[in-house]
């Protein structure tokens, strides 16, 4: 029995490879190919462009980037169980996917081989999905090397990437990606869409970058006043920002801001400004 692309299903390719979802690597696998191309068909149109992908896992997006015409998919994959699934996908692709074993959080992407327009689409290890996007979203030279990120999360994070400005799920995540792209979430997934099943939702969300985010300022400085803020979010701001200014009653009131508002009430362009206010000179 094969599979739309004529390979062996997954529940098949993984059976043969002895292959268990790894709690430590945050594994859960998608099996159904229908989803997976949902997946890739959101990250399209694929024609002429490469896609590096985040944990492929046994390969089930991979299959679909690929039947979906990307011309060319780098798989990132830390497993080393799962290289030996993801080279009979590459044999079935001659030169359209290559293997990188890695781990995605030390990778240099800048240096990865990719041509033409680039685009990360993942299915993202539910532990590293978080640092993963804000180290991508923290990318330089900006605009960056992807013209667009396609990724899975856990329902609630991507609930906090899209949040706005006074919701409980407002937060640095919402600050930094809403900054640099538009997010939007696409669809979710039930639980049971996996194996093994998870205890929440999934959900893929689209960001695409801003090419000059507004205002300006630095990536690093924003992340900076954002952990301070949100680390200590029911302080109000002269007191959670302490830890990064000398005299935060003074700065926040130059700027117009309330001292005493709390960090899920501002705008993301008054954490632009604190940044810049804050930024080495």
């Amino acid at each position: 029995m094969t599979g739309q692309d004529g390979l062996p299903p997954l529940r098949d390719v993984i059976r043969q490879a002895g292959l268990s979802a790894k709690k430590s690597l945050g594994q859960n696998f998608l099996l159904d190919l229908n989803l997976t191309r949902r997946i890739a068909r959101a990250a399209g149109p694929l024609e002429g462009v490469s896609v590096v992908e985040i944990g492929p896992g046994p390969g089930g997006l991979t299959r679909a980037l690929l039947m979906e015409g990307a011309a060319r998919v780098v798989a990132i994959e830390r497993d080393e169980r799962c290289i030996p699934p993801l080279e009979e996908i590459a044999a079935a692709y001659p030169g359209r996917l290559e293997i990188v074993s890695a781990d995605a959080r030390e990778i240099d992407y800048a240096a990865l081989p990719v041509r033409g327009p680039a685009r990360l689409v993942a299915n993202l290890p539910y532990s590293v999905g978080t640092p993963l996007l804000v180290g991508w979203l923290k990318s330089e030279p900006w605009p960056p090397w992807f013209d667009s990120l396609v990724l899975m999360f856990q329902r609630e994070v991507a609930e906090r990437i899209v949040a706005a400005p006074g919701g409980k799920d407002y937060g640095r995540l919402a600050v930094l990606a809403q900054w640099r792209t538009e997010p939007r979430i696409l669809f979710t997934l039930p639980p049971d869409a996996f194996t093994p099943k998870p205890k929440v939702a999934s959900a893929v969300v689209r960001l695409v970058p801003r090419t000059n985010p507004e205002p300006a300022c630095d990536a690093g400085s924003l992340e900076r006043v954002t952990a301070a803020a949100f680390g200590q979010r029911r302080k109000m701001l002269r007191s959670s920002l302490k830890q990064i200014a000398p005299e935060p009653e003074a700065l926040l009131s130059s700027l117009g801001l309330d001292p005493q508002a709390r960090a899920e009430t501002l705008q993301i362009a008054d954490f632009c400004r604190i940044a810049n206010a804050l930024a080495p000179r």
